[in-house]
């Protein structure tokens, strides 16, 4: 079957280690694991788990070759439409918790095997392309600010960063939920697309605000976390889900932080209830995933290339 695959590690120029091309299909050595089936992928979306896996981030040299791809819809053996829940094992299992990718092929490829459990029905109101994005940047924002934010209808929440899929994911969630959402961007026209996406308002990188926020929704790391601190009234709430620009700020602002009583909360992906919800309020409450590209997975290299220099806004979708 044609995949997408991680063949080397190269923290400093990654798609060197992007392969394209022919790979057993599941279960070709002697069957999958008890509870395990196999997923027919119609549609896969890029995330930048899989380009830091390229990086080295998360896996190590000898679990190479490994598939990429996280998200995952497409069809089940019984001939249902489903999407695919990506993290594997973990509380009540006997399995380690992992992503796929990190233990396990992924989903840029013909077909997935997946645990049974992780499979939930695609609803009917969503293509393929849509239900997509949904299991890892969407499921991520779903759970920061709806599981962790503990923002309230009506106040103010900042994103930092306005482009990527999880970025896009806050604004149209948090829109949709009755917050007063803001962005920042280095890209005026990034923060225009976020306006028009629902946005209240956008400043530039680091700009000083109108008034501090109730919760920031952090994702760029080390280059806005000052800012984010800074923009905080007090008691309010950090959530952090990722550090593209590097995990060691300059300072940790430790005094603002314990001085103005501010939390900060880690947060990673969500759990299969959570997912359910999403796809629910999808379905239902009229939310659509941004999708900046579809590409066959074909030419998979050129949407890891656009997702390496901030070419996008929205989620880059792949077609089997």
């Amino acid at each position: 079957m044609f995949a997408v695959t991680a063949v080397s590690i190269d923290a400093q120029d990654p798609l060197t280690g992007l392969r394209l091309g022919e790979r057993p299909e599941p279960g070709h050595d002697g069957g999958l694991p008890p509870g395990w089936t196999t997923v027919t992928v119609k549609a896969a979306s890029l995330n930048h788990h899989d380009l830091w896996t390229l990086k080295g981030v998360g896996i190590a040299e000898d679990r190479l070759p490994m598939i990429l791809g996280c998200d995952a819809a497409g069809i089940d053996e019984d001939g249902n439409e489903v999407v695919v829940h990506s993290v594997i094992g973990g509380l009540g299992t006997d399995e380690p918790r992992s992503i796929l990718t990190e233990r396990y092929d992924g989903t840029f490829a013909e077909k997935v095997a997946v645990p049974r459990w992780n499979l939930l029905p695609k609803p009917a109101e969503l293509s393929f392309e849509q239900a997509c994005c949904l299991p890892t940047a969407w499921l991520t924002a779903y759970r920061m600010l709806f599981t962790n934010s503990g923002v309230r209808p009506g106040g103010t929440v900042l994103v930092q960063g306005a482009g990527g899929g999880v970025a896009t994911a806050l604004v149209v969630l948090g829109k949709a939920a009755g917050y007063r959402m803001w962005v920042t961007s280095r890209d005026e026209a990034k923060g225009a697309r976020a306006i028009e996406l629902g946005a209240d308002a956008a400043f530039a990188s680091g700009a000083r605000l109108p008034e501090r926020v109730d919760a920031v929704m952090e994702t760029v790391g080390a280059a806005t976390w000052s800012h984010s601190v800074k923009s905080l009234k007090p008691g309010g709430t950090i959530v952090i889900s990722g550090a593209t620009s590097g995990d060691r700020p300059k300072a940790a602002e430790l005094t603002r932080i314990f001085f103005q009583e501010l939390r900060v909360v880690g947060s990673t992906m969500g759990d299969k209830d959570e997912l359910a919800g999403l796809l629910r309020l999808c379905a239902h409450g009229g939310v659509r995933p941004v999708i900046d590209t579809v590409l066959p997975l074909t030419e998979a290299r050129e949407g890891f290339r656009r997702l390496a220099e901030g070419e996008l806004f929205g989620k880059i979708v792949f077609t089997a």
